[in-house]
Parts: structure tokens; sequence; C-alpha cells
């Protein structure tokens, strides 16, 4: 949260540059819908079913009936007889799209990788020339998932049966086959196109449809001299829809994140303003600040399918500009999950962020994620229940939800290109149950199918979304390091403390004895440090007001 700071504060330096207002186009309903409150209302409504999609028809309650001037004044509605009928489509292909991974840095040398996009299992991993593979994760023999295979000199192992894959998805051995029998063609797998740019995995989901180079988004802000950066994953249990909206949600955060750093406090919540400067088939741009300020200073864009980030640039007493970017990829992972790579970054350095060490950091995002998550999941969970367009449940305020309006009614133009969505005035419900992996039968079968690198029932690495080292740590790299490296520690000078106590028993002289205690005192505190520090890194936040 510390990186939000440029995001959440004006300075008196901000220049924004001159643009076209659209502000009171969005935020001023048409004459038709002028006197329609955005609230819920005692009326009866009807829909129809256009393909898979439910869309509104229209309100049996007379319009006069639900007038009501004050809400209208600080409500947004809708502006457009289109966007109350569901508004028009585009043309949209969700699997013709590039969709963010994993960090490269953090992808495994050593072992394949498990990863969804909605409901499609994929495999990534390093062949034997390092170079990045994915397939469909399932082997063509039983369907066991290659990703809790192994790699052998750069081939992809599935541990079933112990059929062998290389790099282009062929079968390349089955040791069940006899020697003078030929592998099966048939014997391959699906392959996706991957691709490395600036830090990030991309994949191309179309197998029918060669990948499109250009649609792989591009950050300036990445490649300007002296840009540093800070990123983290995150898997999170609740859509990537609902994870889009609190992230264009400045709003929430005095509230929500009170006191995790000094760049969010209660007592600065108060009105945004919000300025929309372009719309098209793709997404959406535009500017935002607080809303007493003259300049907007903070400009925002989302790109399809799941790219948002949010820049600002700010003058520098040496008269050049500092850049500062929040870069947010979020990844559909299937019903009610997400995986979110977040990226912060500026020009200008910062000695607070170069003495703090990265765990520090992460774990610091960690804690703000799982300060979201109890209500982000009961948002999720209130949208698959109810089974309604959004603006039939949310009161959209003017002054703080311009972005999440937006969102969804982009998502009514293309939302019927997708597996399943949740416009502003049309939805399509998923047409698969959700599946549930990591399901034991029972308490035996879970304790037996455990294995140490998935975690134990009890333990930190039990693996499901509301544990922290499930979803952040086995992710990262680092902070999988520097754990292992502090329990290390931990019961290095735990050992140590046990035996200078036992050599303290043993030396007659009373100031050698004085010696020898107050170092094993002083591995005690090592000890108990380190153990904090892991602790620190592997529990979750738990707001005091909460019962436990």
């Amino acid at each position: 949260m510390a990186s939000l700071r440029p995001f959440l504060s004006v300075s008196p330096f901000s220049h924004a540059p001159k643009r076209t207002r659209f502000a009171n186009v969005l935020n001023a309903p048409s004459p038709s819908a002028s006197s329609l409150p955005f609230k819920l209302v005692a009326a009866r409504k009807r829909f129809v079913v256009r393909g898979d999609a439910v869309v509104d028809a229209g309100t049996t309650a007379s319009i006069g009936d639900l007038k009501d001037d004050d809400d209208q004044a600080v409500i947004l509605g809708p502006a457009t007889d289109e966007e109350l009928s569901g508004g028009s489509t585009v043309e949209y292909d969700w699997t013709e799209e590039w969709y963010p991974l994993y960090l490269t840095r953090d992808v495994p040398e050593d072992a394949p990788l498990g990863l969804t996009v909605f409901d499609k299992q994929l495999v990534l991993y390093r062949d034997g020339t390092g170079e990045l593979r994915c397939h469909e994760d399932r082997c063509p023999h039983r369907l066991a998932k290659l990703s809790e295979g192994q790699l052998i000199d750069g081939k992809l192992e599935c541990l079933y049966h112990g059929w062998q894959f290389e790099g282009e998805g062929k079968c390349v051995k089955i040791p069940q086959l006899p020697s003078d029998a030929k592998i099966p063609r048939t014997a391959c797998l699906r392959t996706y196109e991957v691709r490395d740019s600036q830090g990030v995995v991309w994949v191309w989901m179309s197998l029918e449809k060669p990948p499109t180079l250009k649609k792989i988004p591009w950050f300036d802000n990445f490649e300007r001299p002296g840009f540093r950066d800070n990123s983290t994953i995150h898997e999170l249990p609740y859509d990537h829809s609902i994870l889009l909206e609190n992230l264009m949600d400045p709003a929430h955060v005095p509230i929500s994140h009170d006191r995790t750093d000094f760049s969010a406090r209660r007592e600065d919540a108060q009105p945004l303003g919000f300025e929309v400067t372009e719309r098209t088939n793709r997404g959406f741009a535009g500017r935002w600040g607080r809303a007493k300020e003259p300049a907007l200073s903070n400009f925002l864009r989302f790109e399809a399918p799941c790219v948002l980030q949010n820049n600002r640039e700010i003058p520098n007493e040496k008269g050049a500009v500092d850049y500062f970017t929040g870069l947010f990829l979020c990844r559909p992972t299937g019903q009610g999950k997400s995986m979110l790579i977040v990226r912060f970054g500026s020009t200008r350095s910062s000695l607070l962020l170069k003495l703090l060490p990265s765990w520090f950091i992460h774990q610091n995002a960690c804690k703000v994620f799982e300060q979201d998550m109890g209500f982000l999941s009961s948002q999720n969970e209130v949208l698959m229940r109810e089974k309604v367009p959004t603006k039939e449940l949310y009161l959209n305020l003017r002054s703080s939800d311009t972005w999440v309006l937006e969102y969804r009614r982009w998502m009514d133009k293309v939302g019927h290109g997708m597996p399943y969505y949740f416009g502003h005035a049309t939805i399509s419900l998923p047409k698969l149950p959700a599946v549930v992996e990591h399901a034991p039968v029972g308490l035996v079968a879970g304790a037996s199918a455990s294995a140490p690198a998935k975690g134990g029932i009890g333990t930190m690495h039990s693996p499901n979304l509301s544990n922290r080292y499930f979803r952040h740590i086995i992710h990262c790299r680092s902070c999988s390091n520097v754990i292992k490296s502090f329990q290390t520690w931990n019961k290095a000078l735990s050992a140590i403390a046990v035996t200078l106590v036992a050599l303290a028993i043993l030396v007659s002289g009373r100031q050698w004895k004085a010696l020898v205690l107050l170092s094993a005192a002083l591995c005690c505190g090592g000890a108990y440090a380190c153990s904090a520090i892991v602790a620190l890194n592997t529990t979750n936040f738990i707001r005091t007001h909460r019962r436990l």
C-alpha cells in the first residue's frame, strides 16, 4: 500500500494535459431515464433471454412512480434507452486474447506449474533449453494432470505411467510399450503459444487462430530510464470481475485499509472526481482525483481482457517528470477464483523502499488483499445467488463508482464472448458447475493425500485460498526462499541456545557462566525473531474487531 501514496495524494506540481470532457455524458442521465432512480424498488422486473444472456426487458411499474430527485443527484443511473435494454454488443472471442500467466522470474526451473484461464487447465514449464512451454494440463493417456508430474532432462513426464513429452507436445516415451512398437501419433498434447514480455509470461488461448502479437500489452513506463518496480502475485477466492472492480475503486482505500500504512486513513475518505476520456470495444480510460482539486492527476486505463493500470506524472524539483504506475494483471482462474499480478513502480528513487526488504513489502501486499477478502467473497456469493445484472443490486455513486459502472457496461458489450459474466444490464451464468479441487473423502484420505509440496492438514501449507502461504508464498520464489532461510536459522539458533545452556552448567567460573548464558539468551532472541518473521509472512491478517 505504500506504493499507492502517489495516487491517493495530489501534488501541487501536478498538471493534467488538455482533454475532452466526457464526465457530463457519463453522469447525466438521458431525458428518457431522468426520472428512474438507480436503487432497489418494490417493482416487478421482467427478463428475456437472448442467447445465453438474461436481459432486462423493463419494469412493470410506472416510471413516474419511481421519481426521486434526491437520489438522482448522487446516484449513477442508466444513461440511454439502449443501456436500459442491455446495450449493443460487439464481436468478441475470449480465446483470441493474451492472458497474464505468471511472473517470468518465478516460473520454476525444475518442475511444471499448473495454471488455469477460466475453466481451461494449463501446464507451464521450461524445457531442456530453458524455453517456456505451455500445454493443456492433462495426459492423453488417462487424463492425469501433467502439472503433478516432473521434468526429466527437459521433458515433461506424467507421474501416473511415466509418459514423457517434449516441448512441442509430442510424446517421446511410453515405458509400457514393447521395444519394437511405435508411439501413436495421437499421443500428443494440445499446445498453447506463450511469450515473455516485460517480465510477464502471456498465453494466447486460441487453438484455432494464430496469435496476434500486437495484442500483447505494452507498458511504456516500465521501459523508462530509472524505472523500478516491486511485483507480487496472489491467488484470490473471488471472481476476476470482482477483483477488477475492487482495483478500480480508489474510494474504498481509506476505509478498508485504514492505517495499513501512512497512505490510507479513514479521515481522508471524501468525494472523488472522474472524467471518462476514451471508450472503445476493448475498454475505457479516464482521469480521476479528489473532487475538491481542480486537476484530476491520476490516469486510469482498462484494456481487455484483464489489464488495469493507474498512472501518474509528477514534476520534480529538478524540472523533470517522475512517472508512477500501478499495474494490475487479473487472470480469471475459474468460478469464484482469480490470480493477480500486481506491479507498483516509479522512476523516483525511494530510500524507504530501498531499505525495506522485499519480503516485508510482499507481506504488506498480502495484508491488503486479506483486508478486502471477506466482503469481496461475500459480494461474489450474492451475485451468484441473485442471478441478476448488477444494476438491480448496485447503488453506484457519481462521486466514487464511475469506473465500476463503466466496467460493467463494457461487460454488456463483450460478455457474450466469455464463458460467463455479470454485466450492468445483462448476465450470462456459468454453463458448467464450479470444480472444487483438493476435496478429500475424509480425514484419513486428506492426510494421506497431502504431499509435502502441497502441505498437510492443520499446517500453514494447507492448500486452500484462505491461506496466505497457498495464495502467495508458493508462487513467489523470493518469499519462499526467505521463509526457508528463517526456518533454518530458527532451528540452528535454537540448537545453539540449548547447547550453550548445557555448557553453562558445566563451566565453573561465574563470569564464564554469565557470558555463556548471555550468549544463549541472544540466540533465543534471534530464534524468536526468525519465528516471528515466518509468522508475519504466513499468518493471515484479521481485524481486531472481529470475534475469533
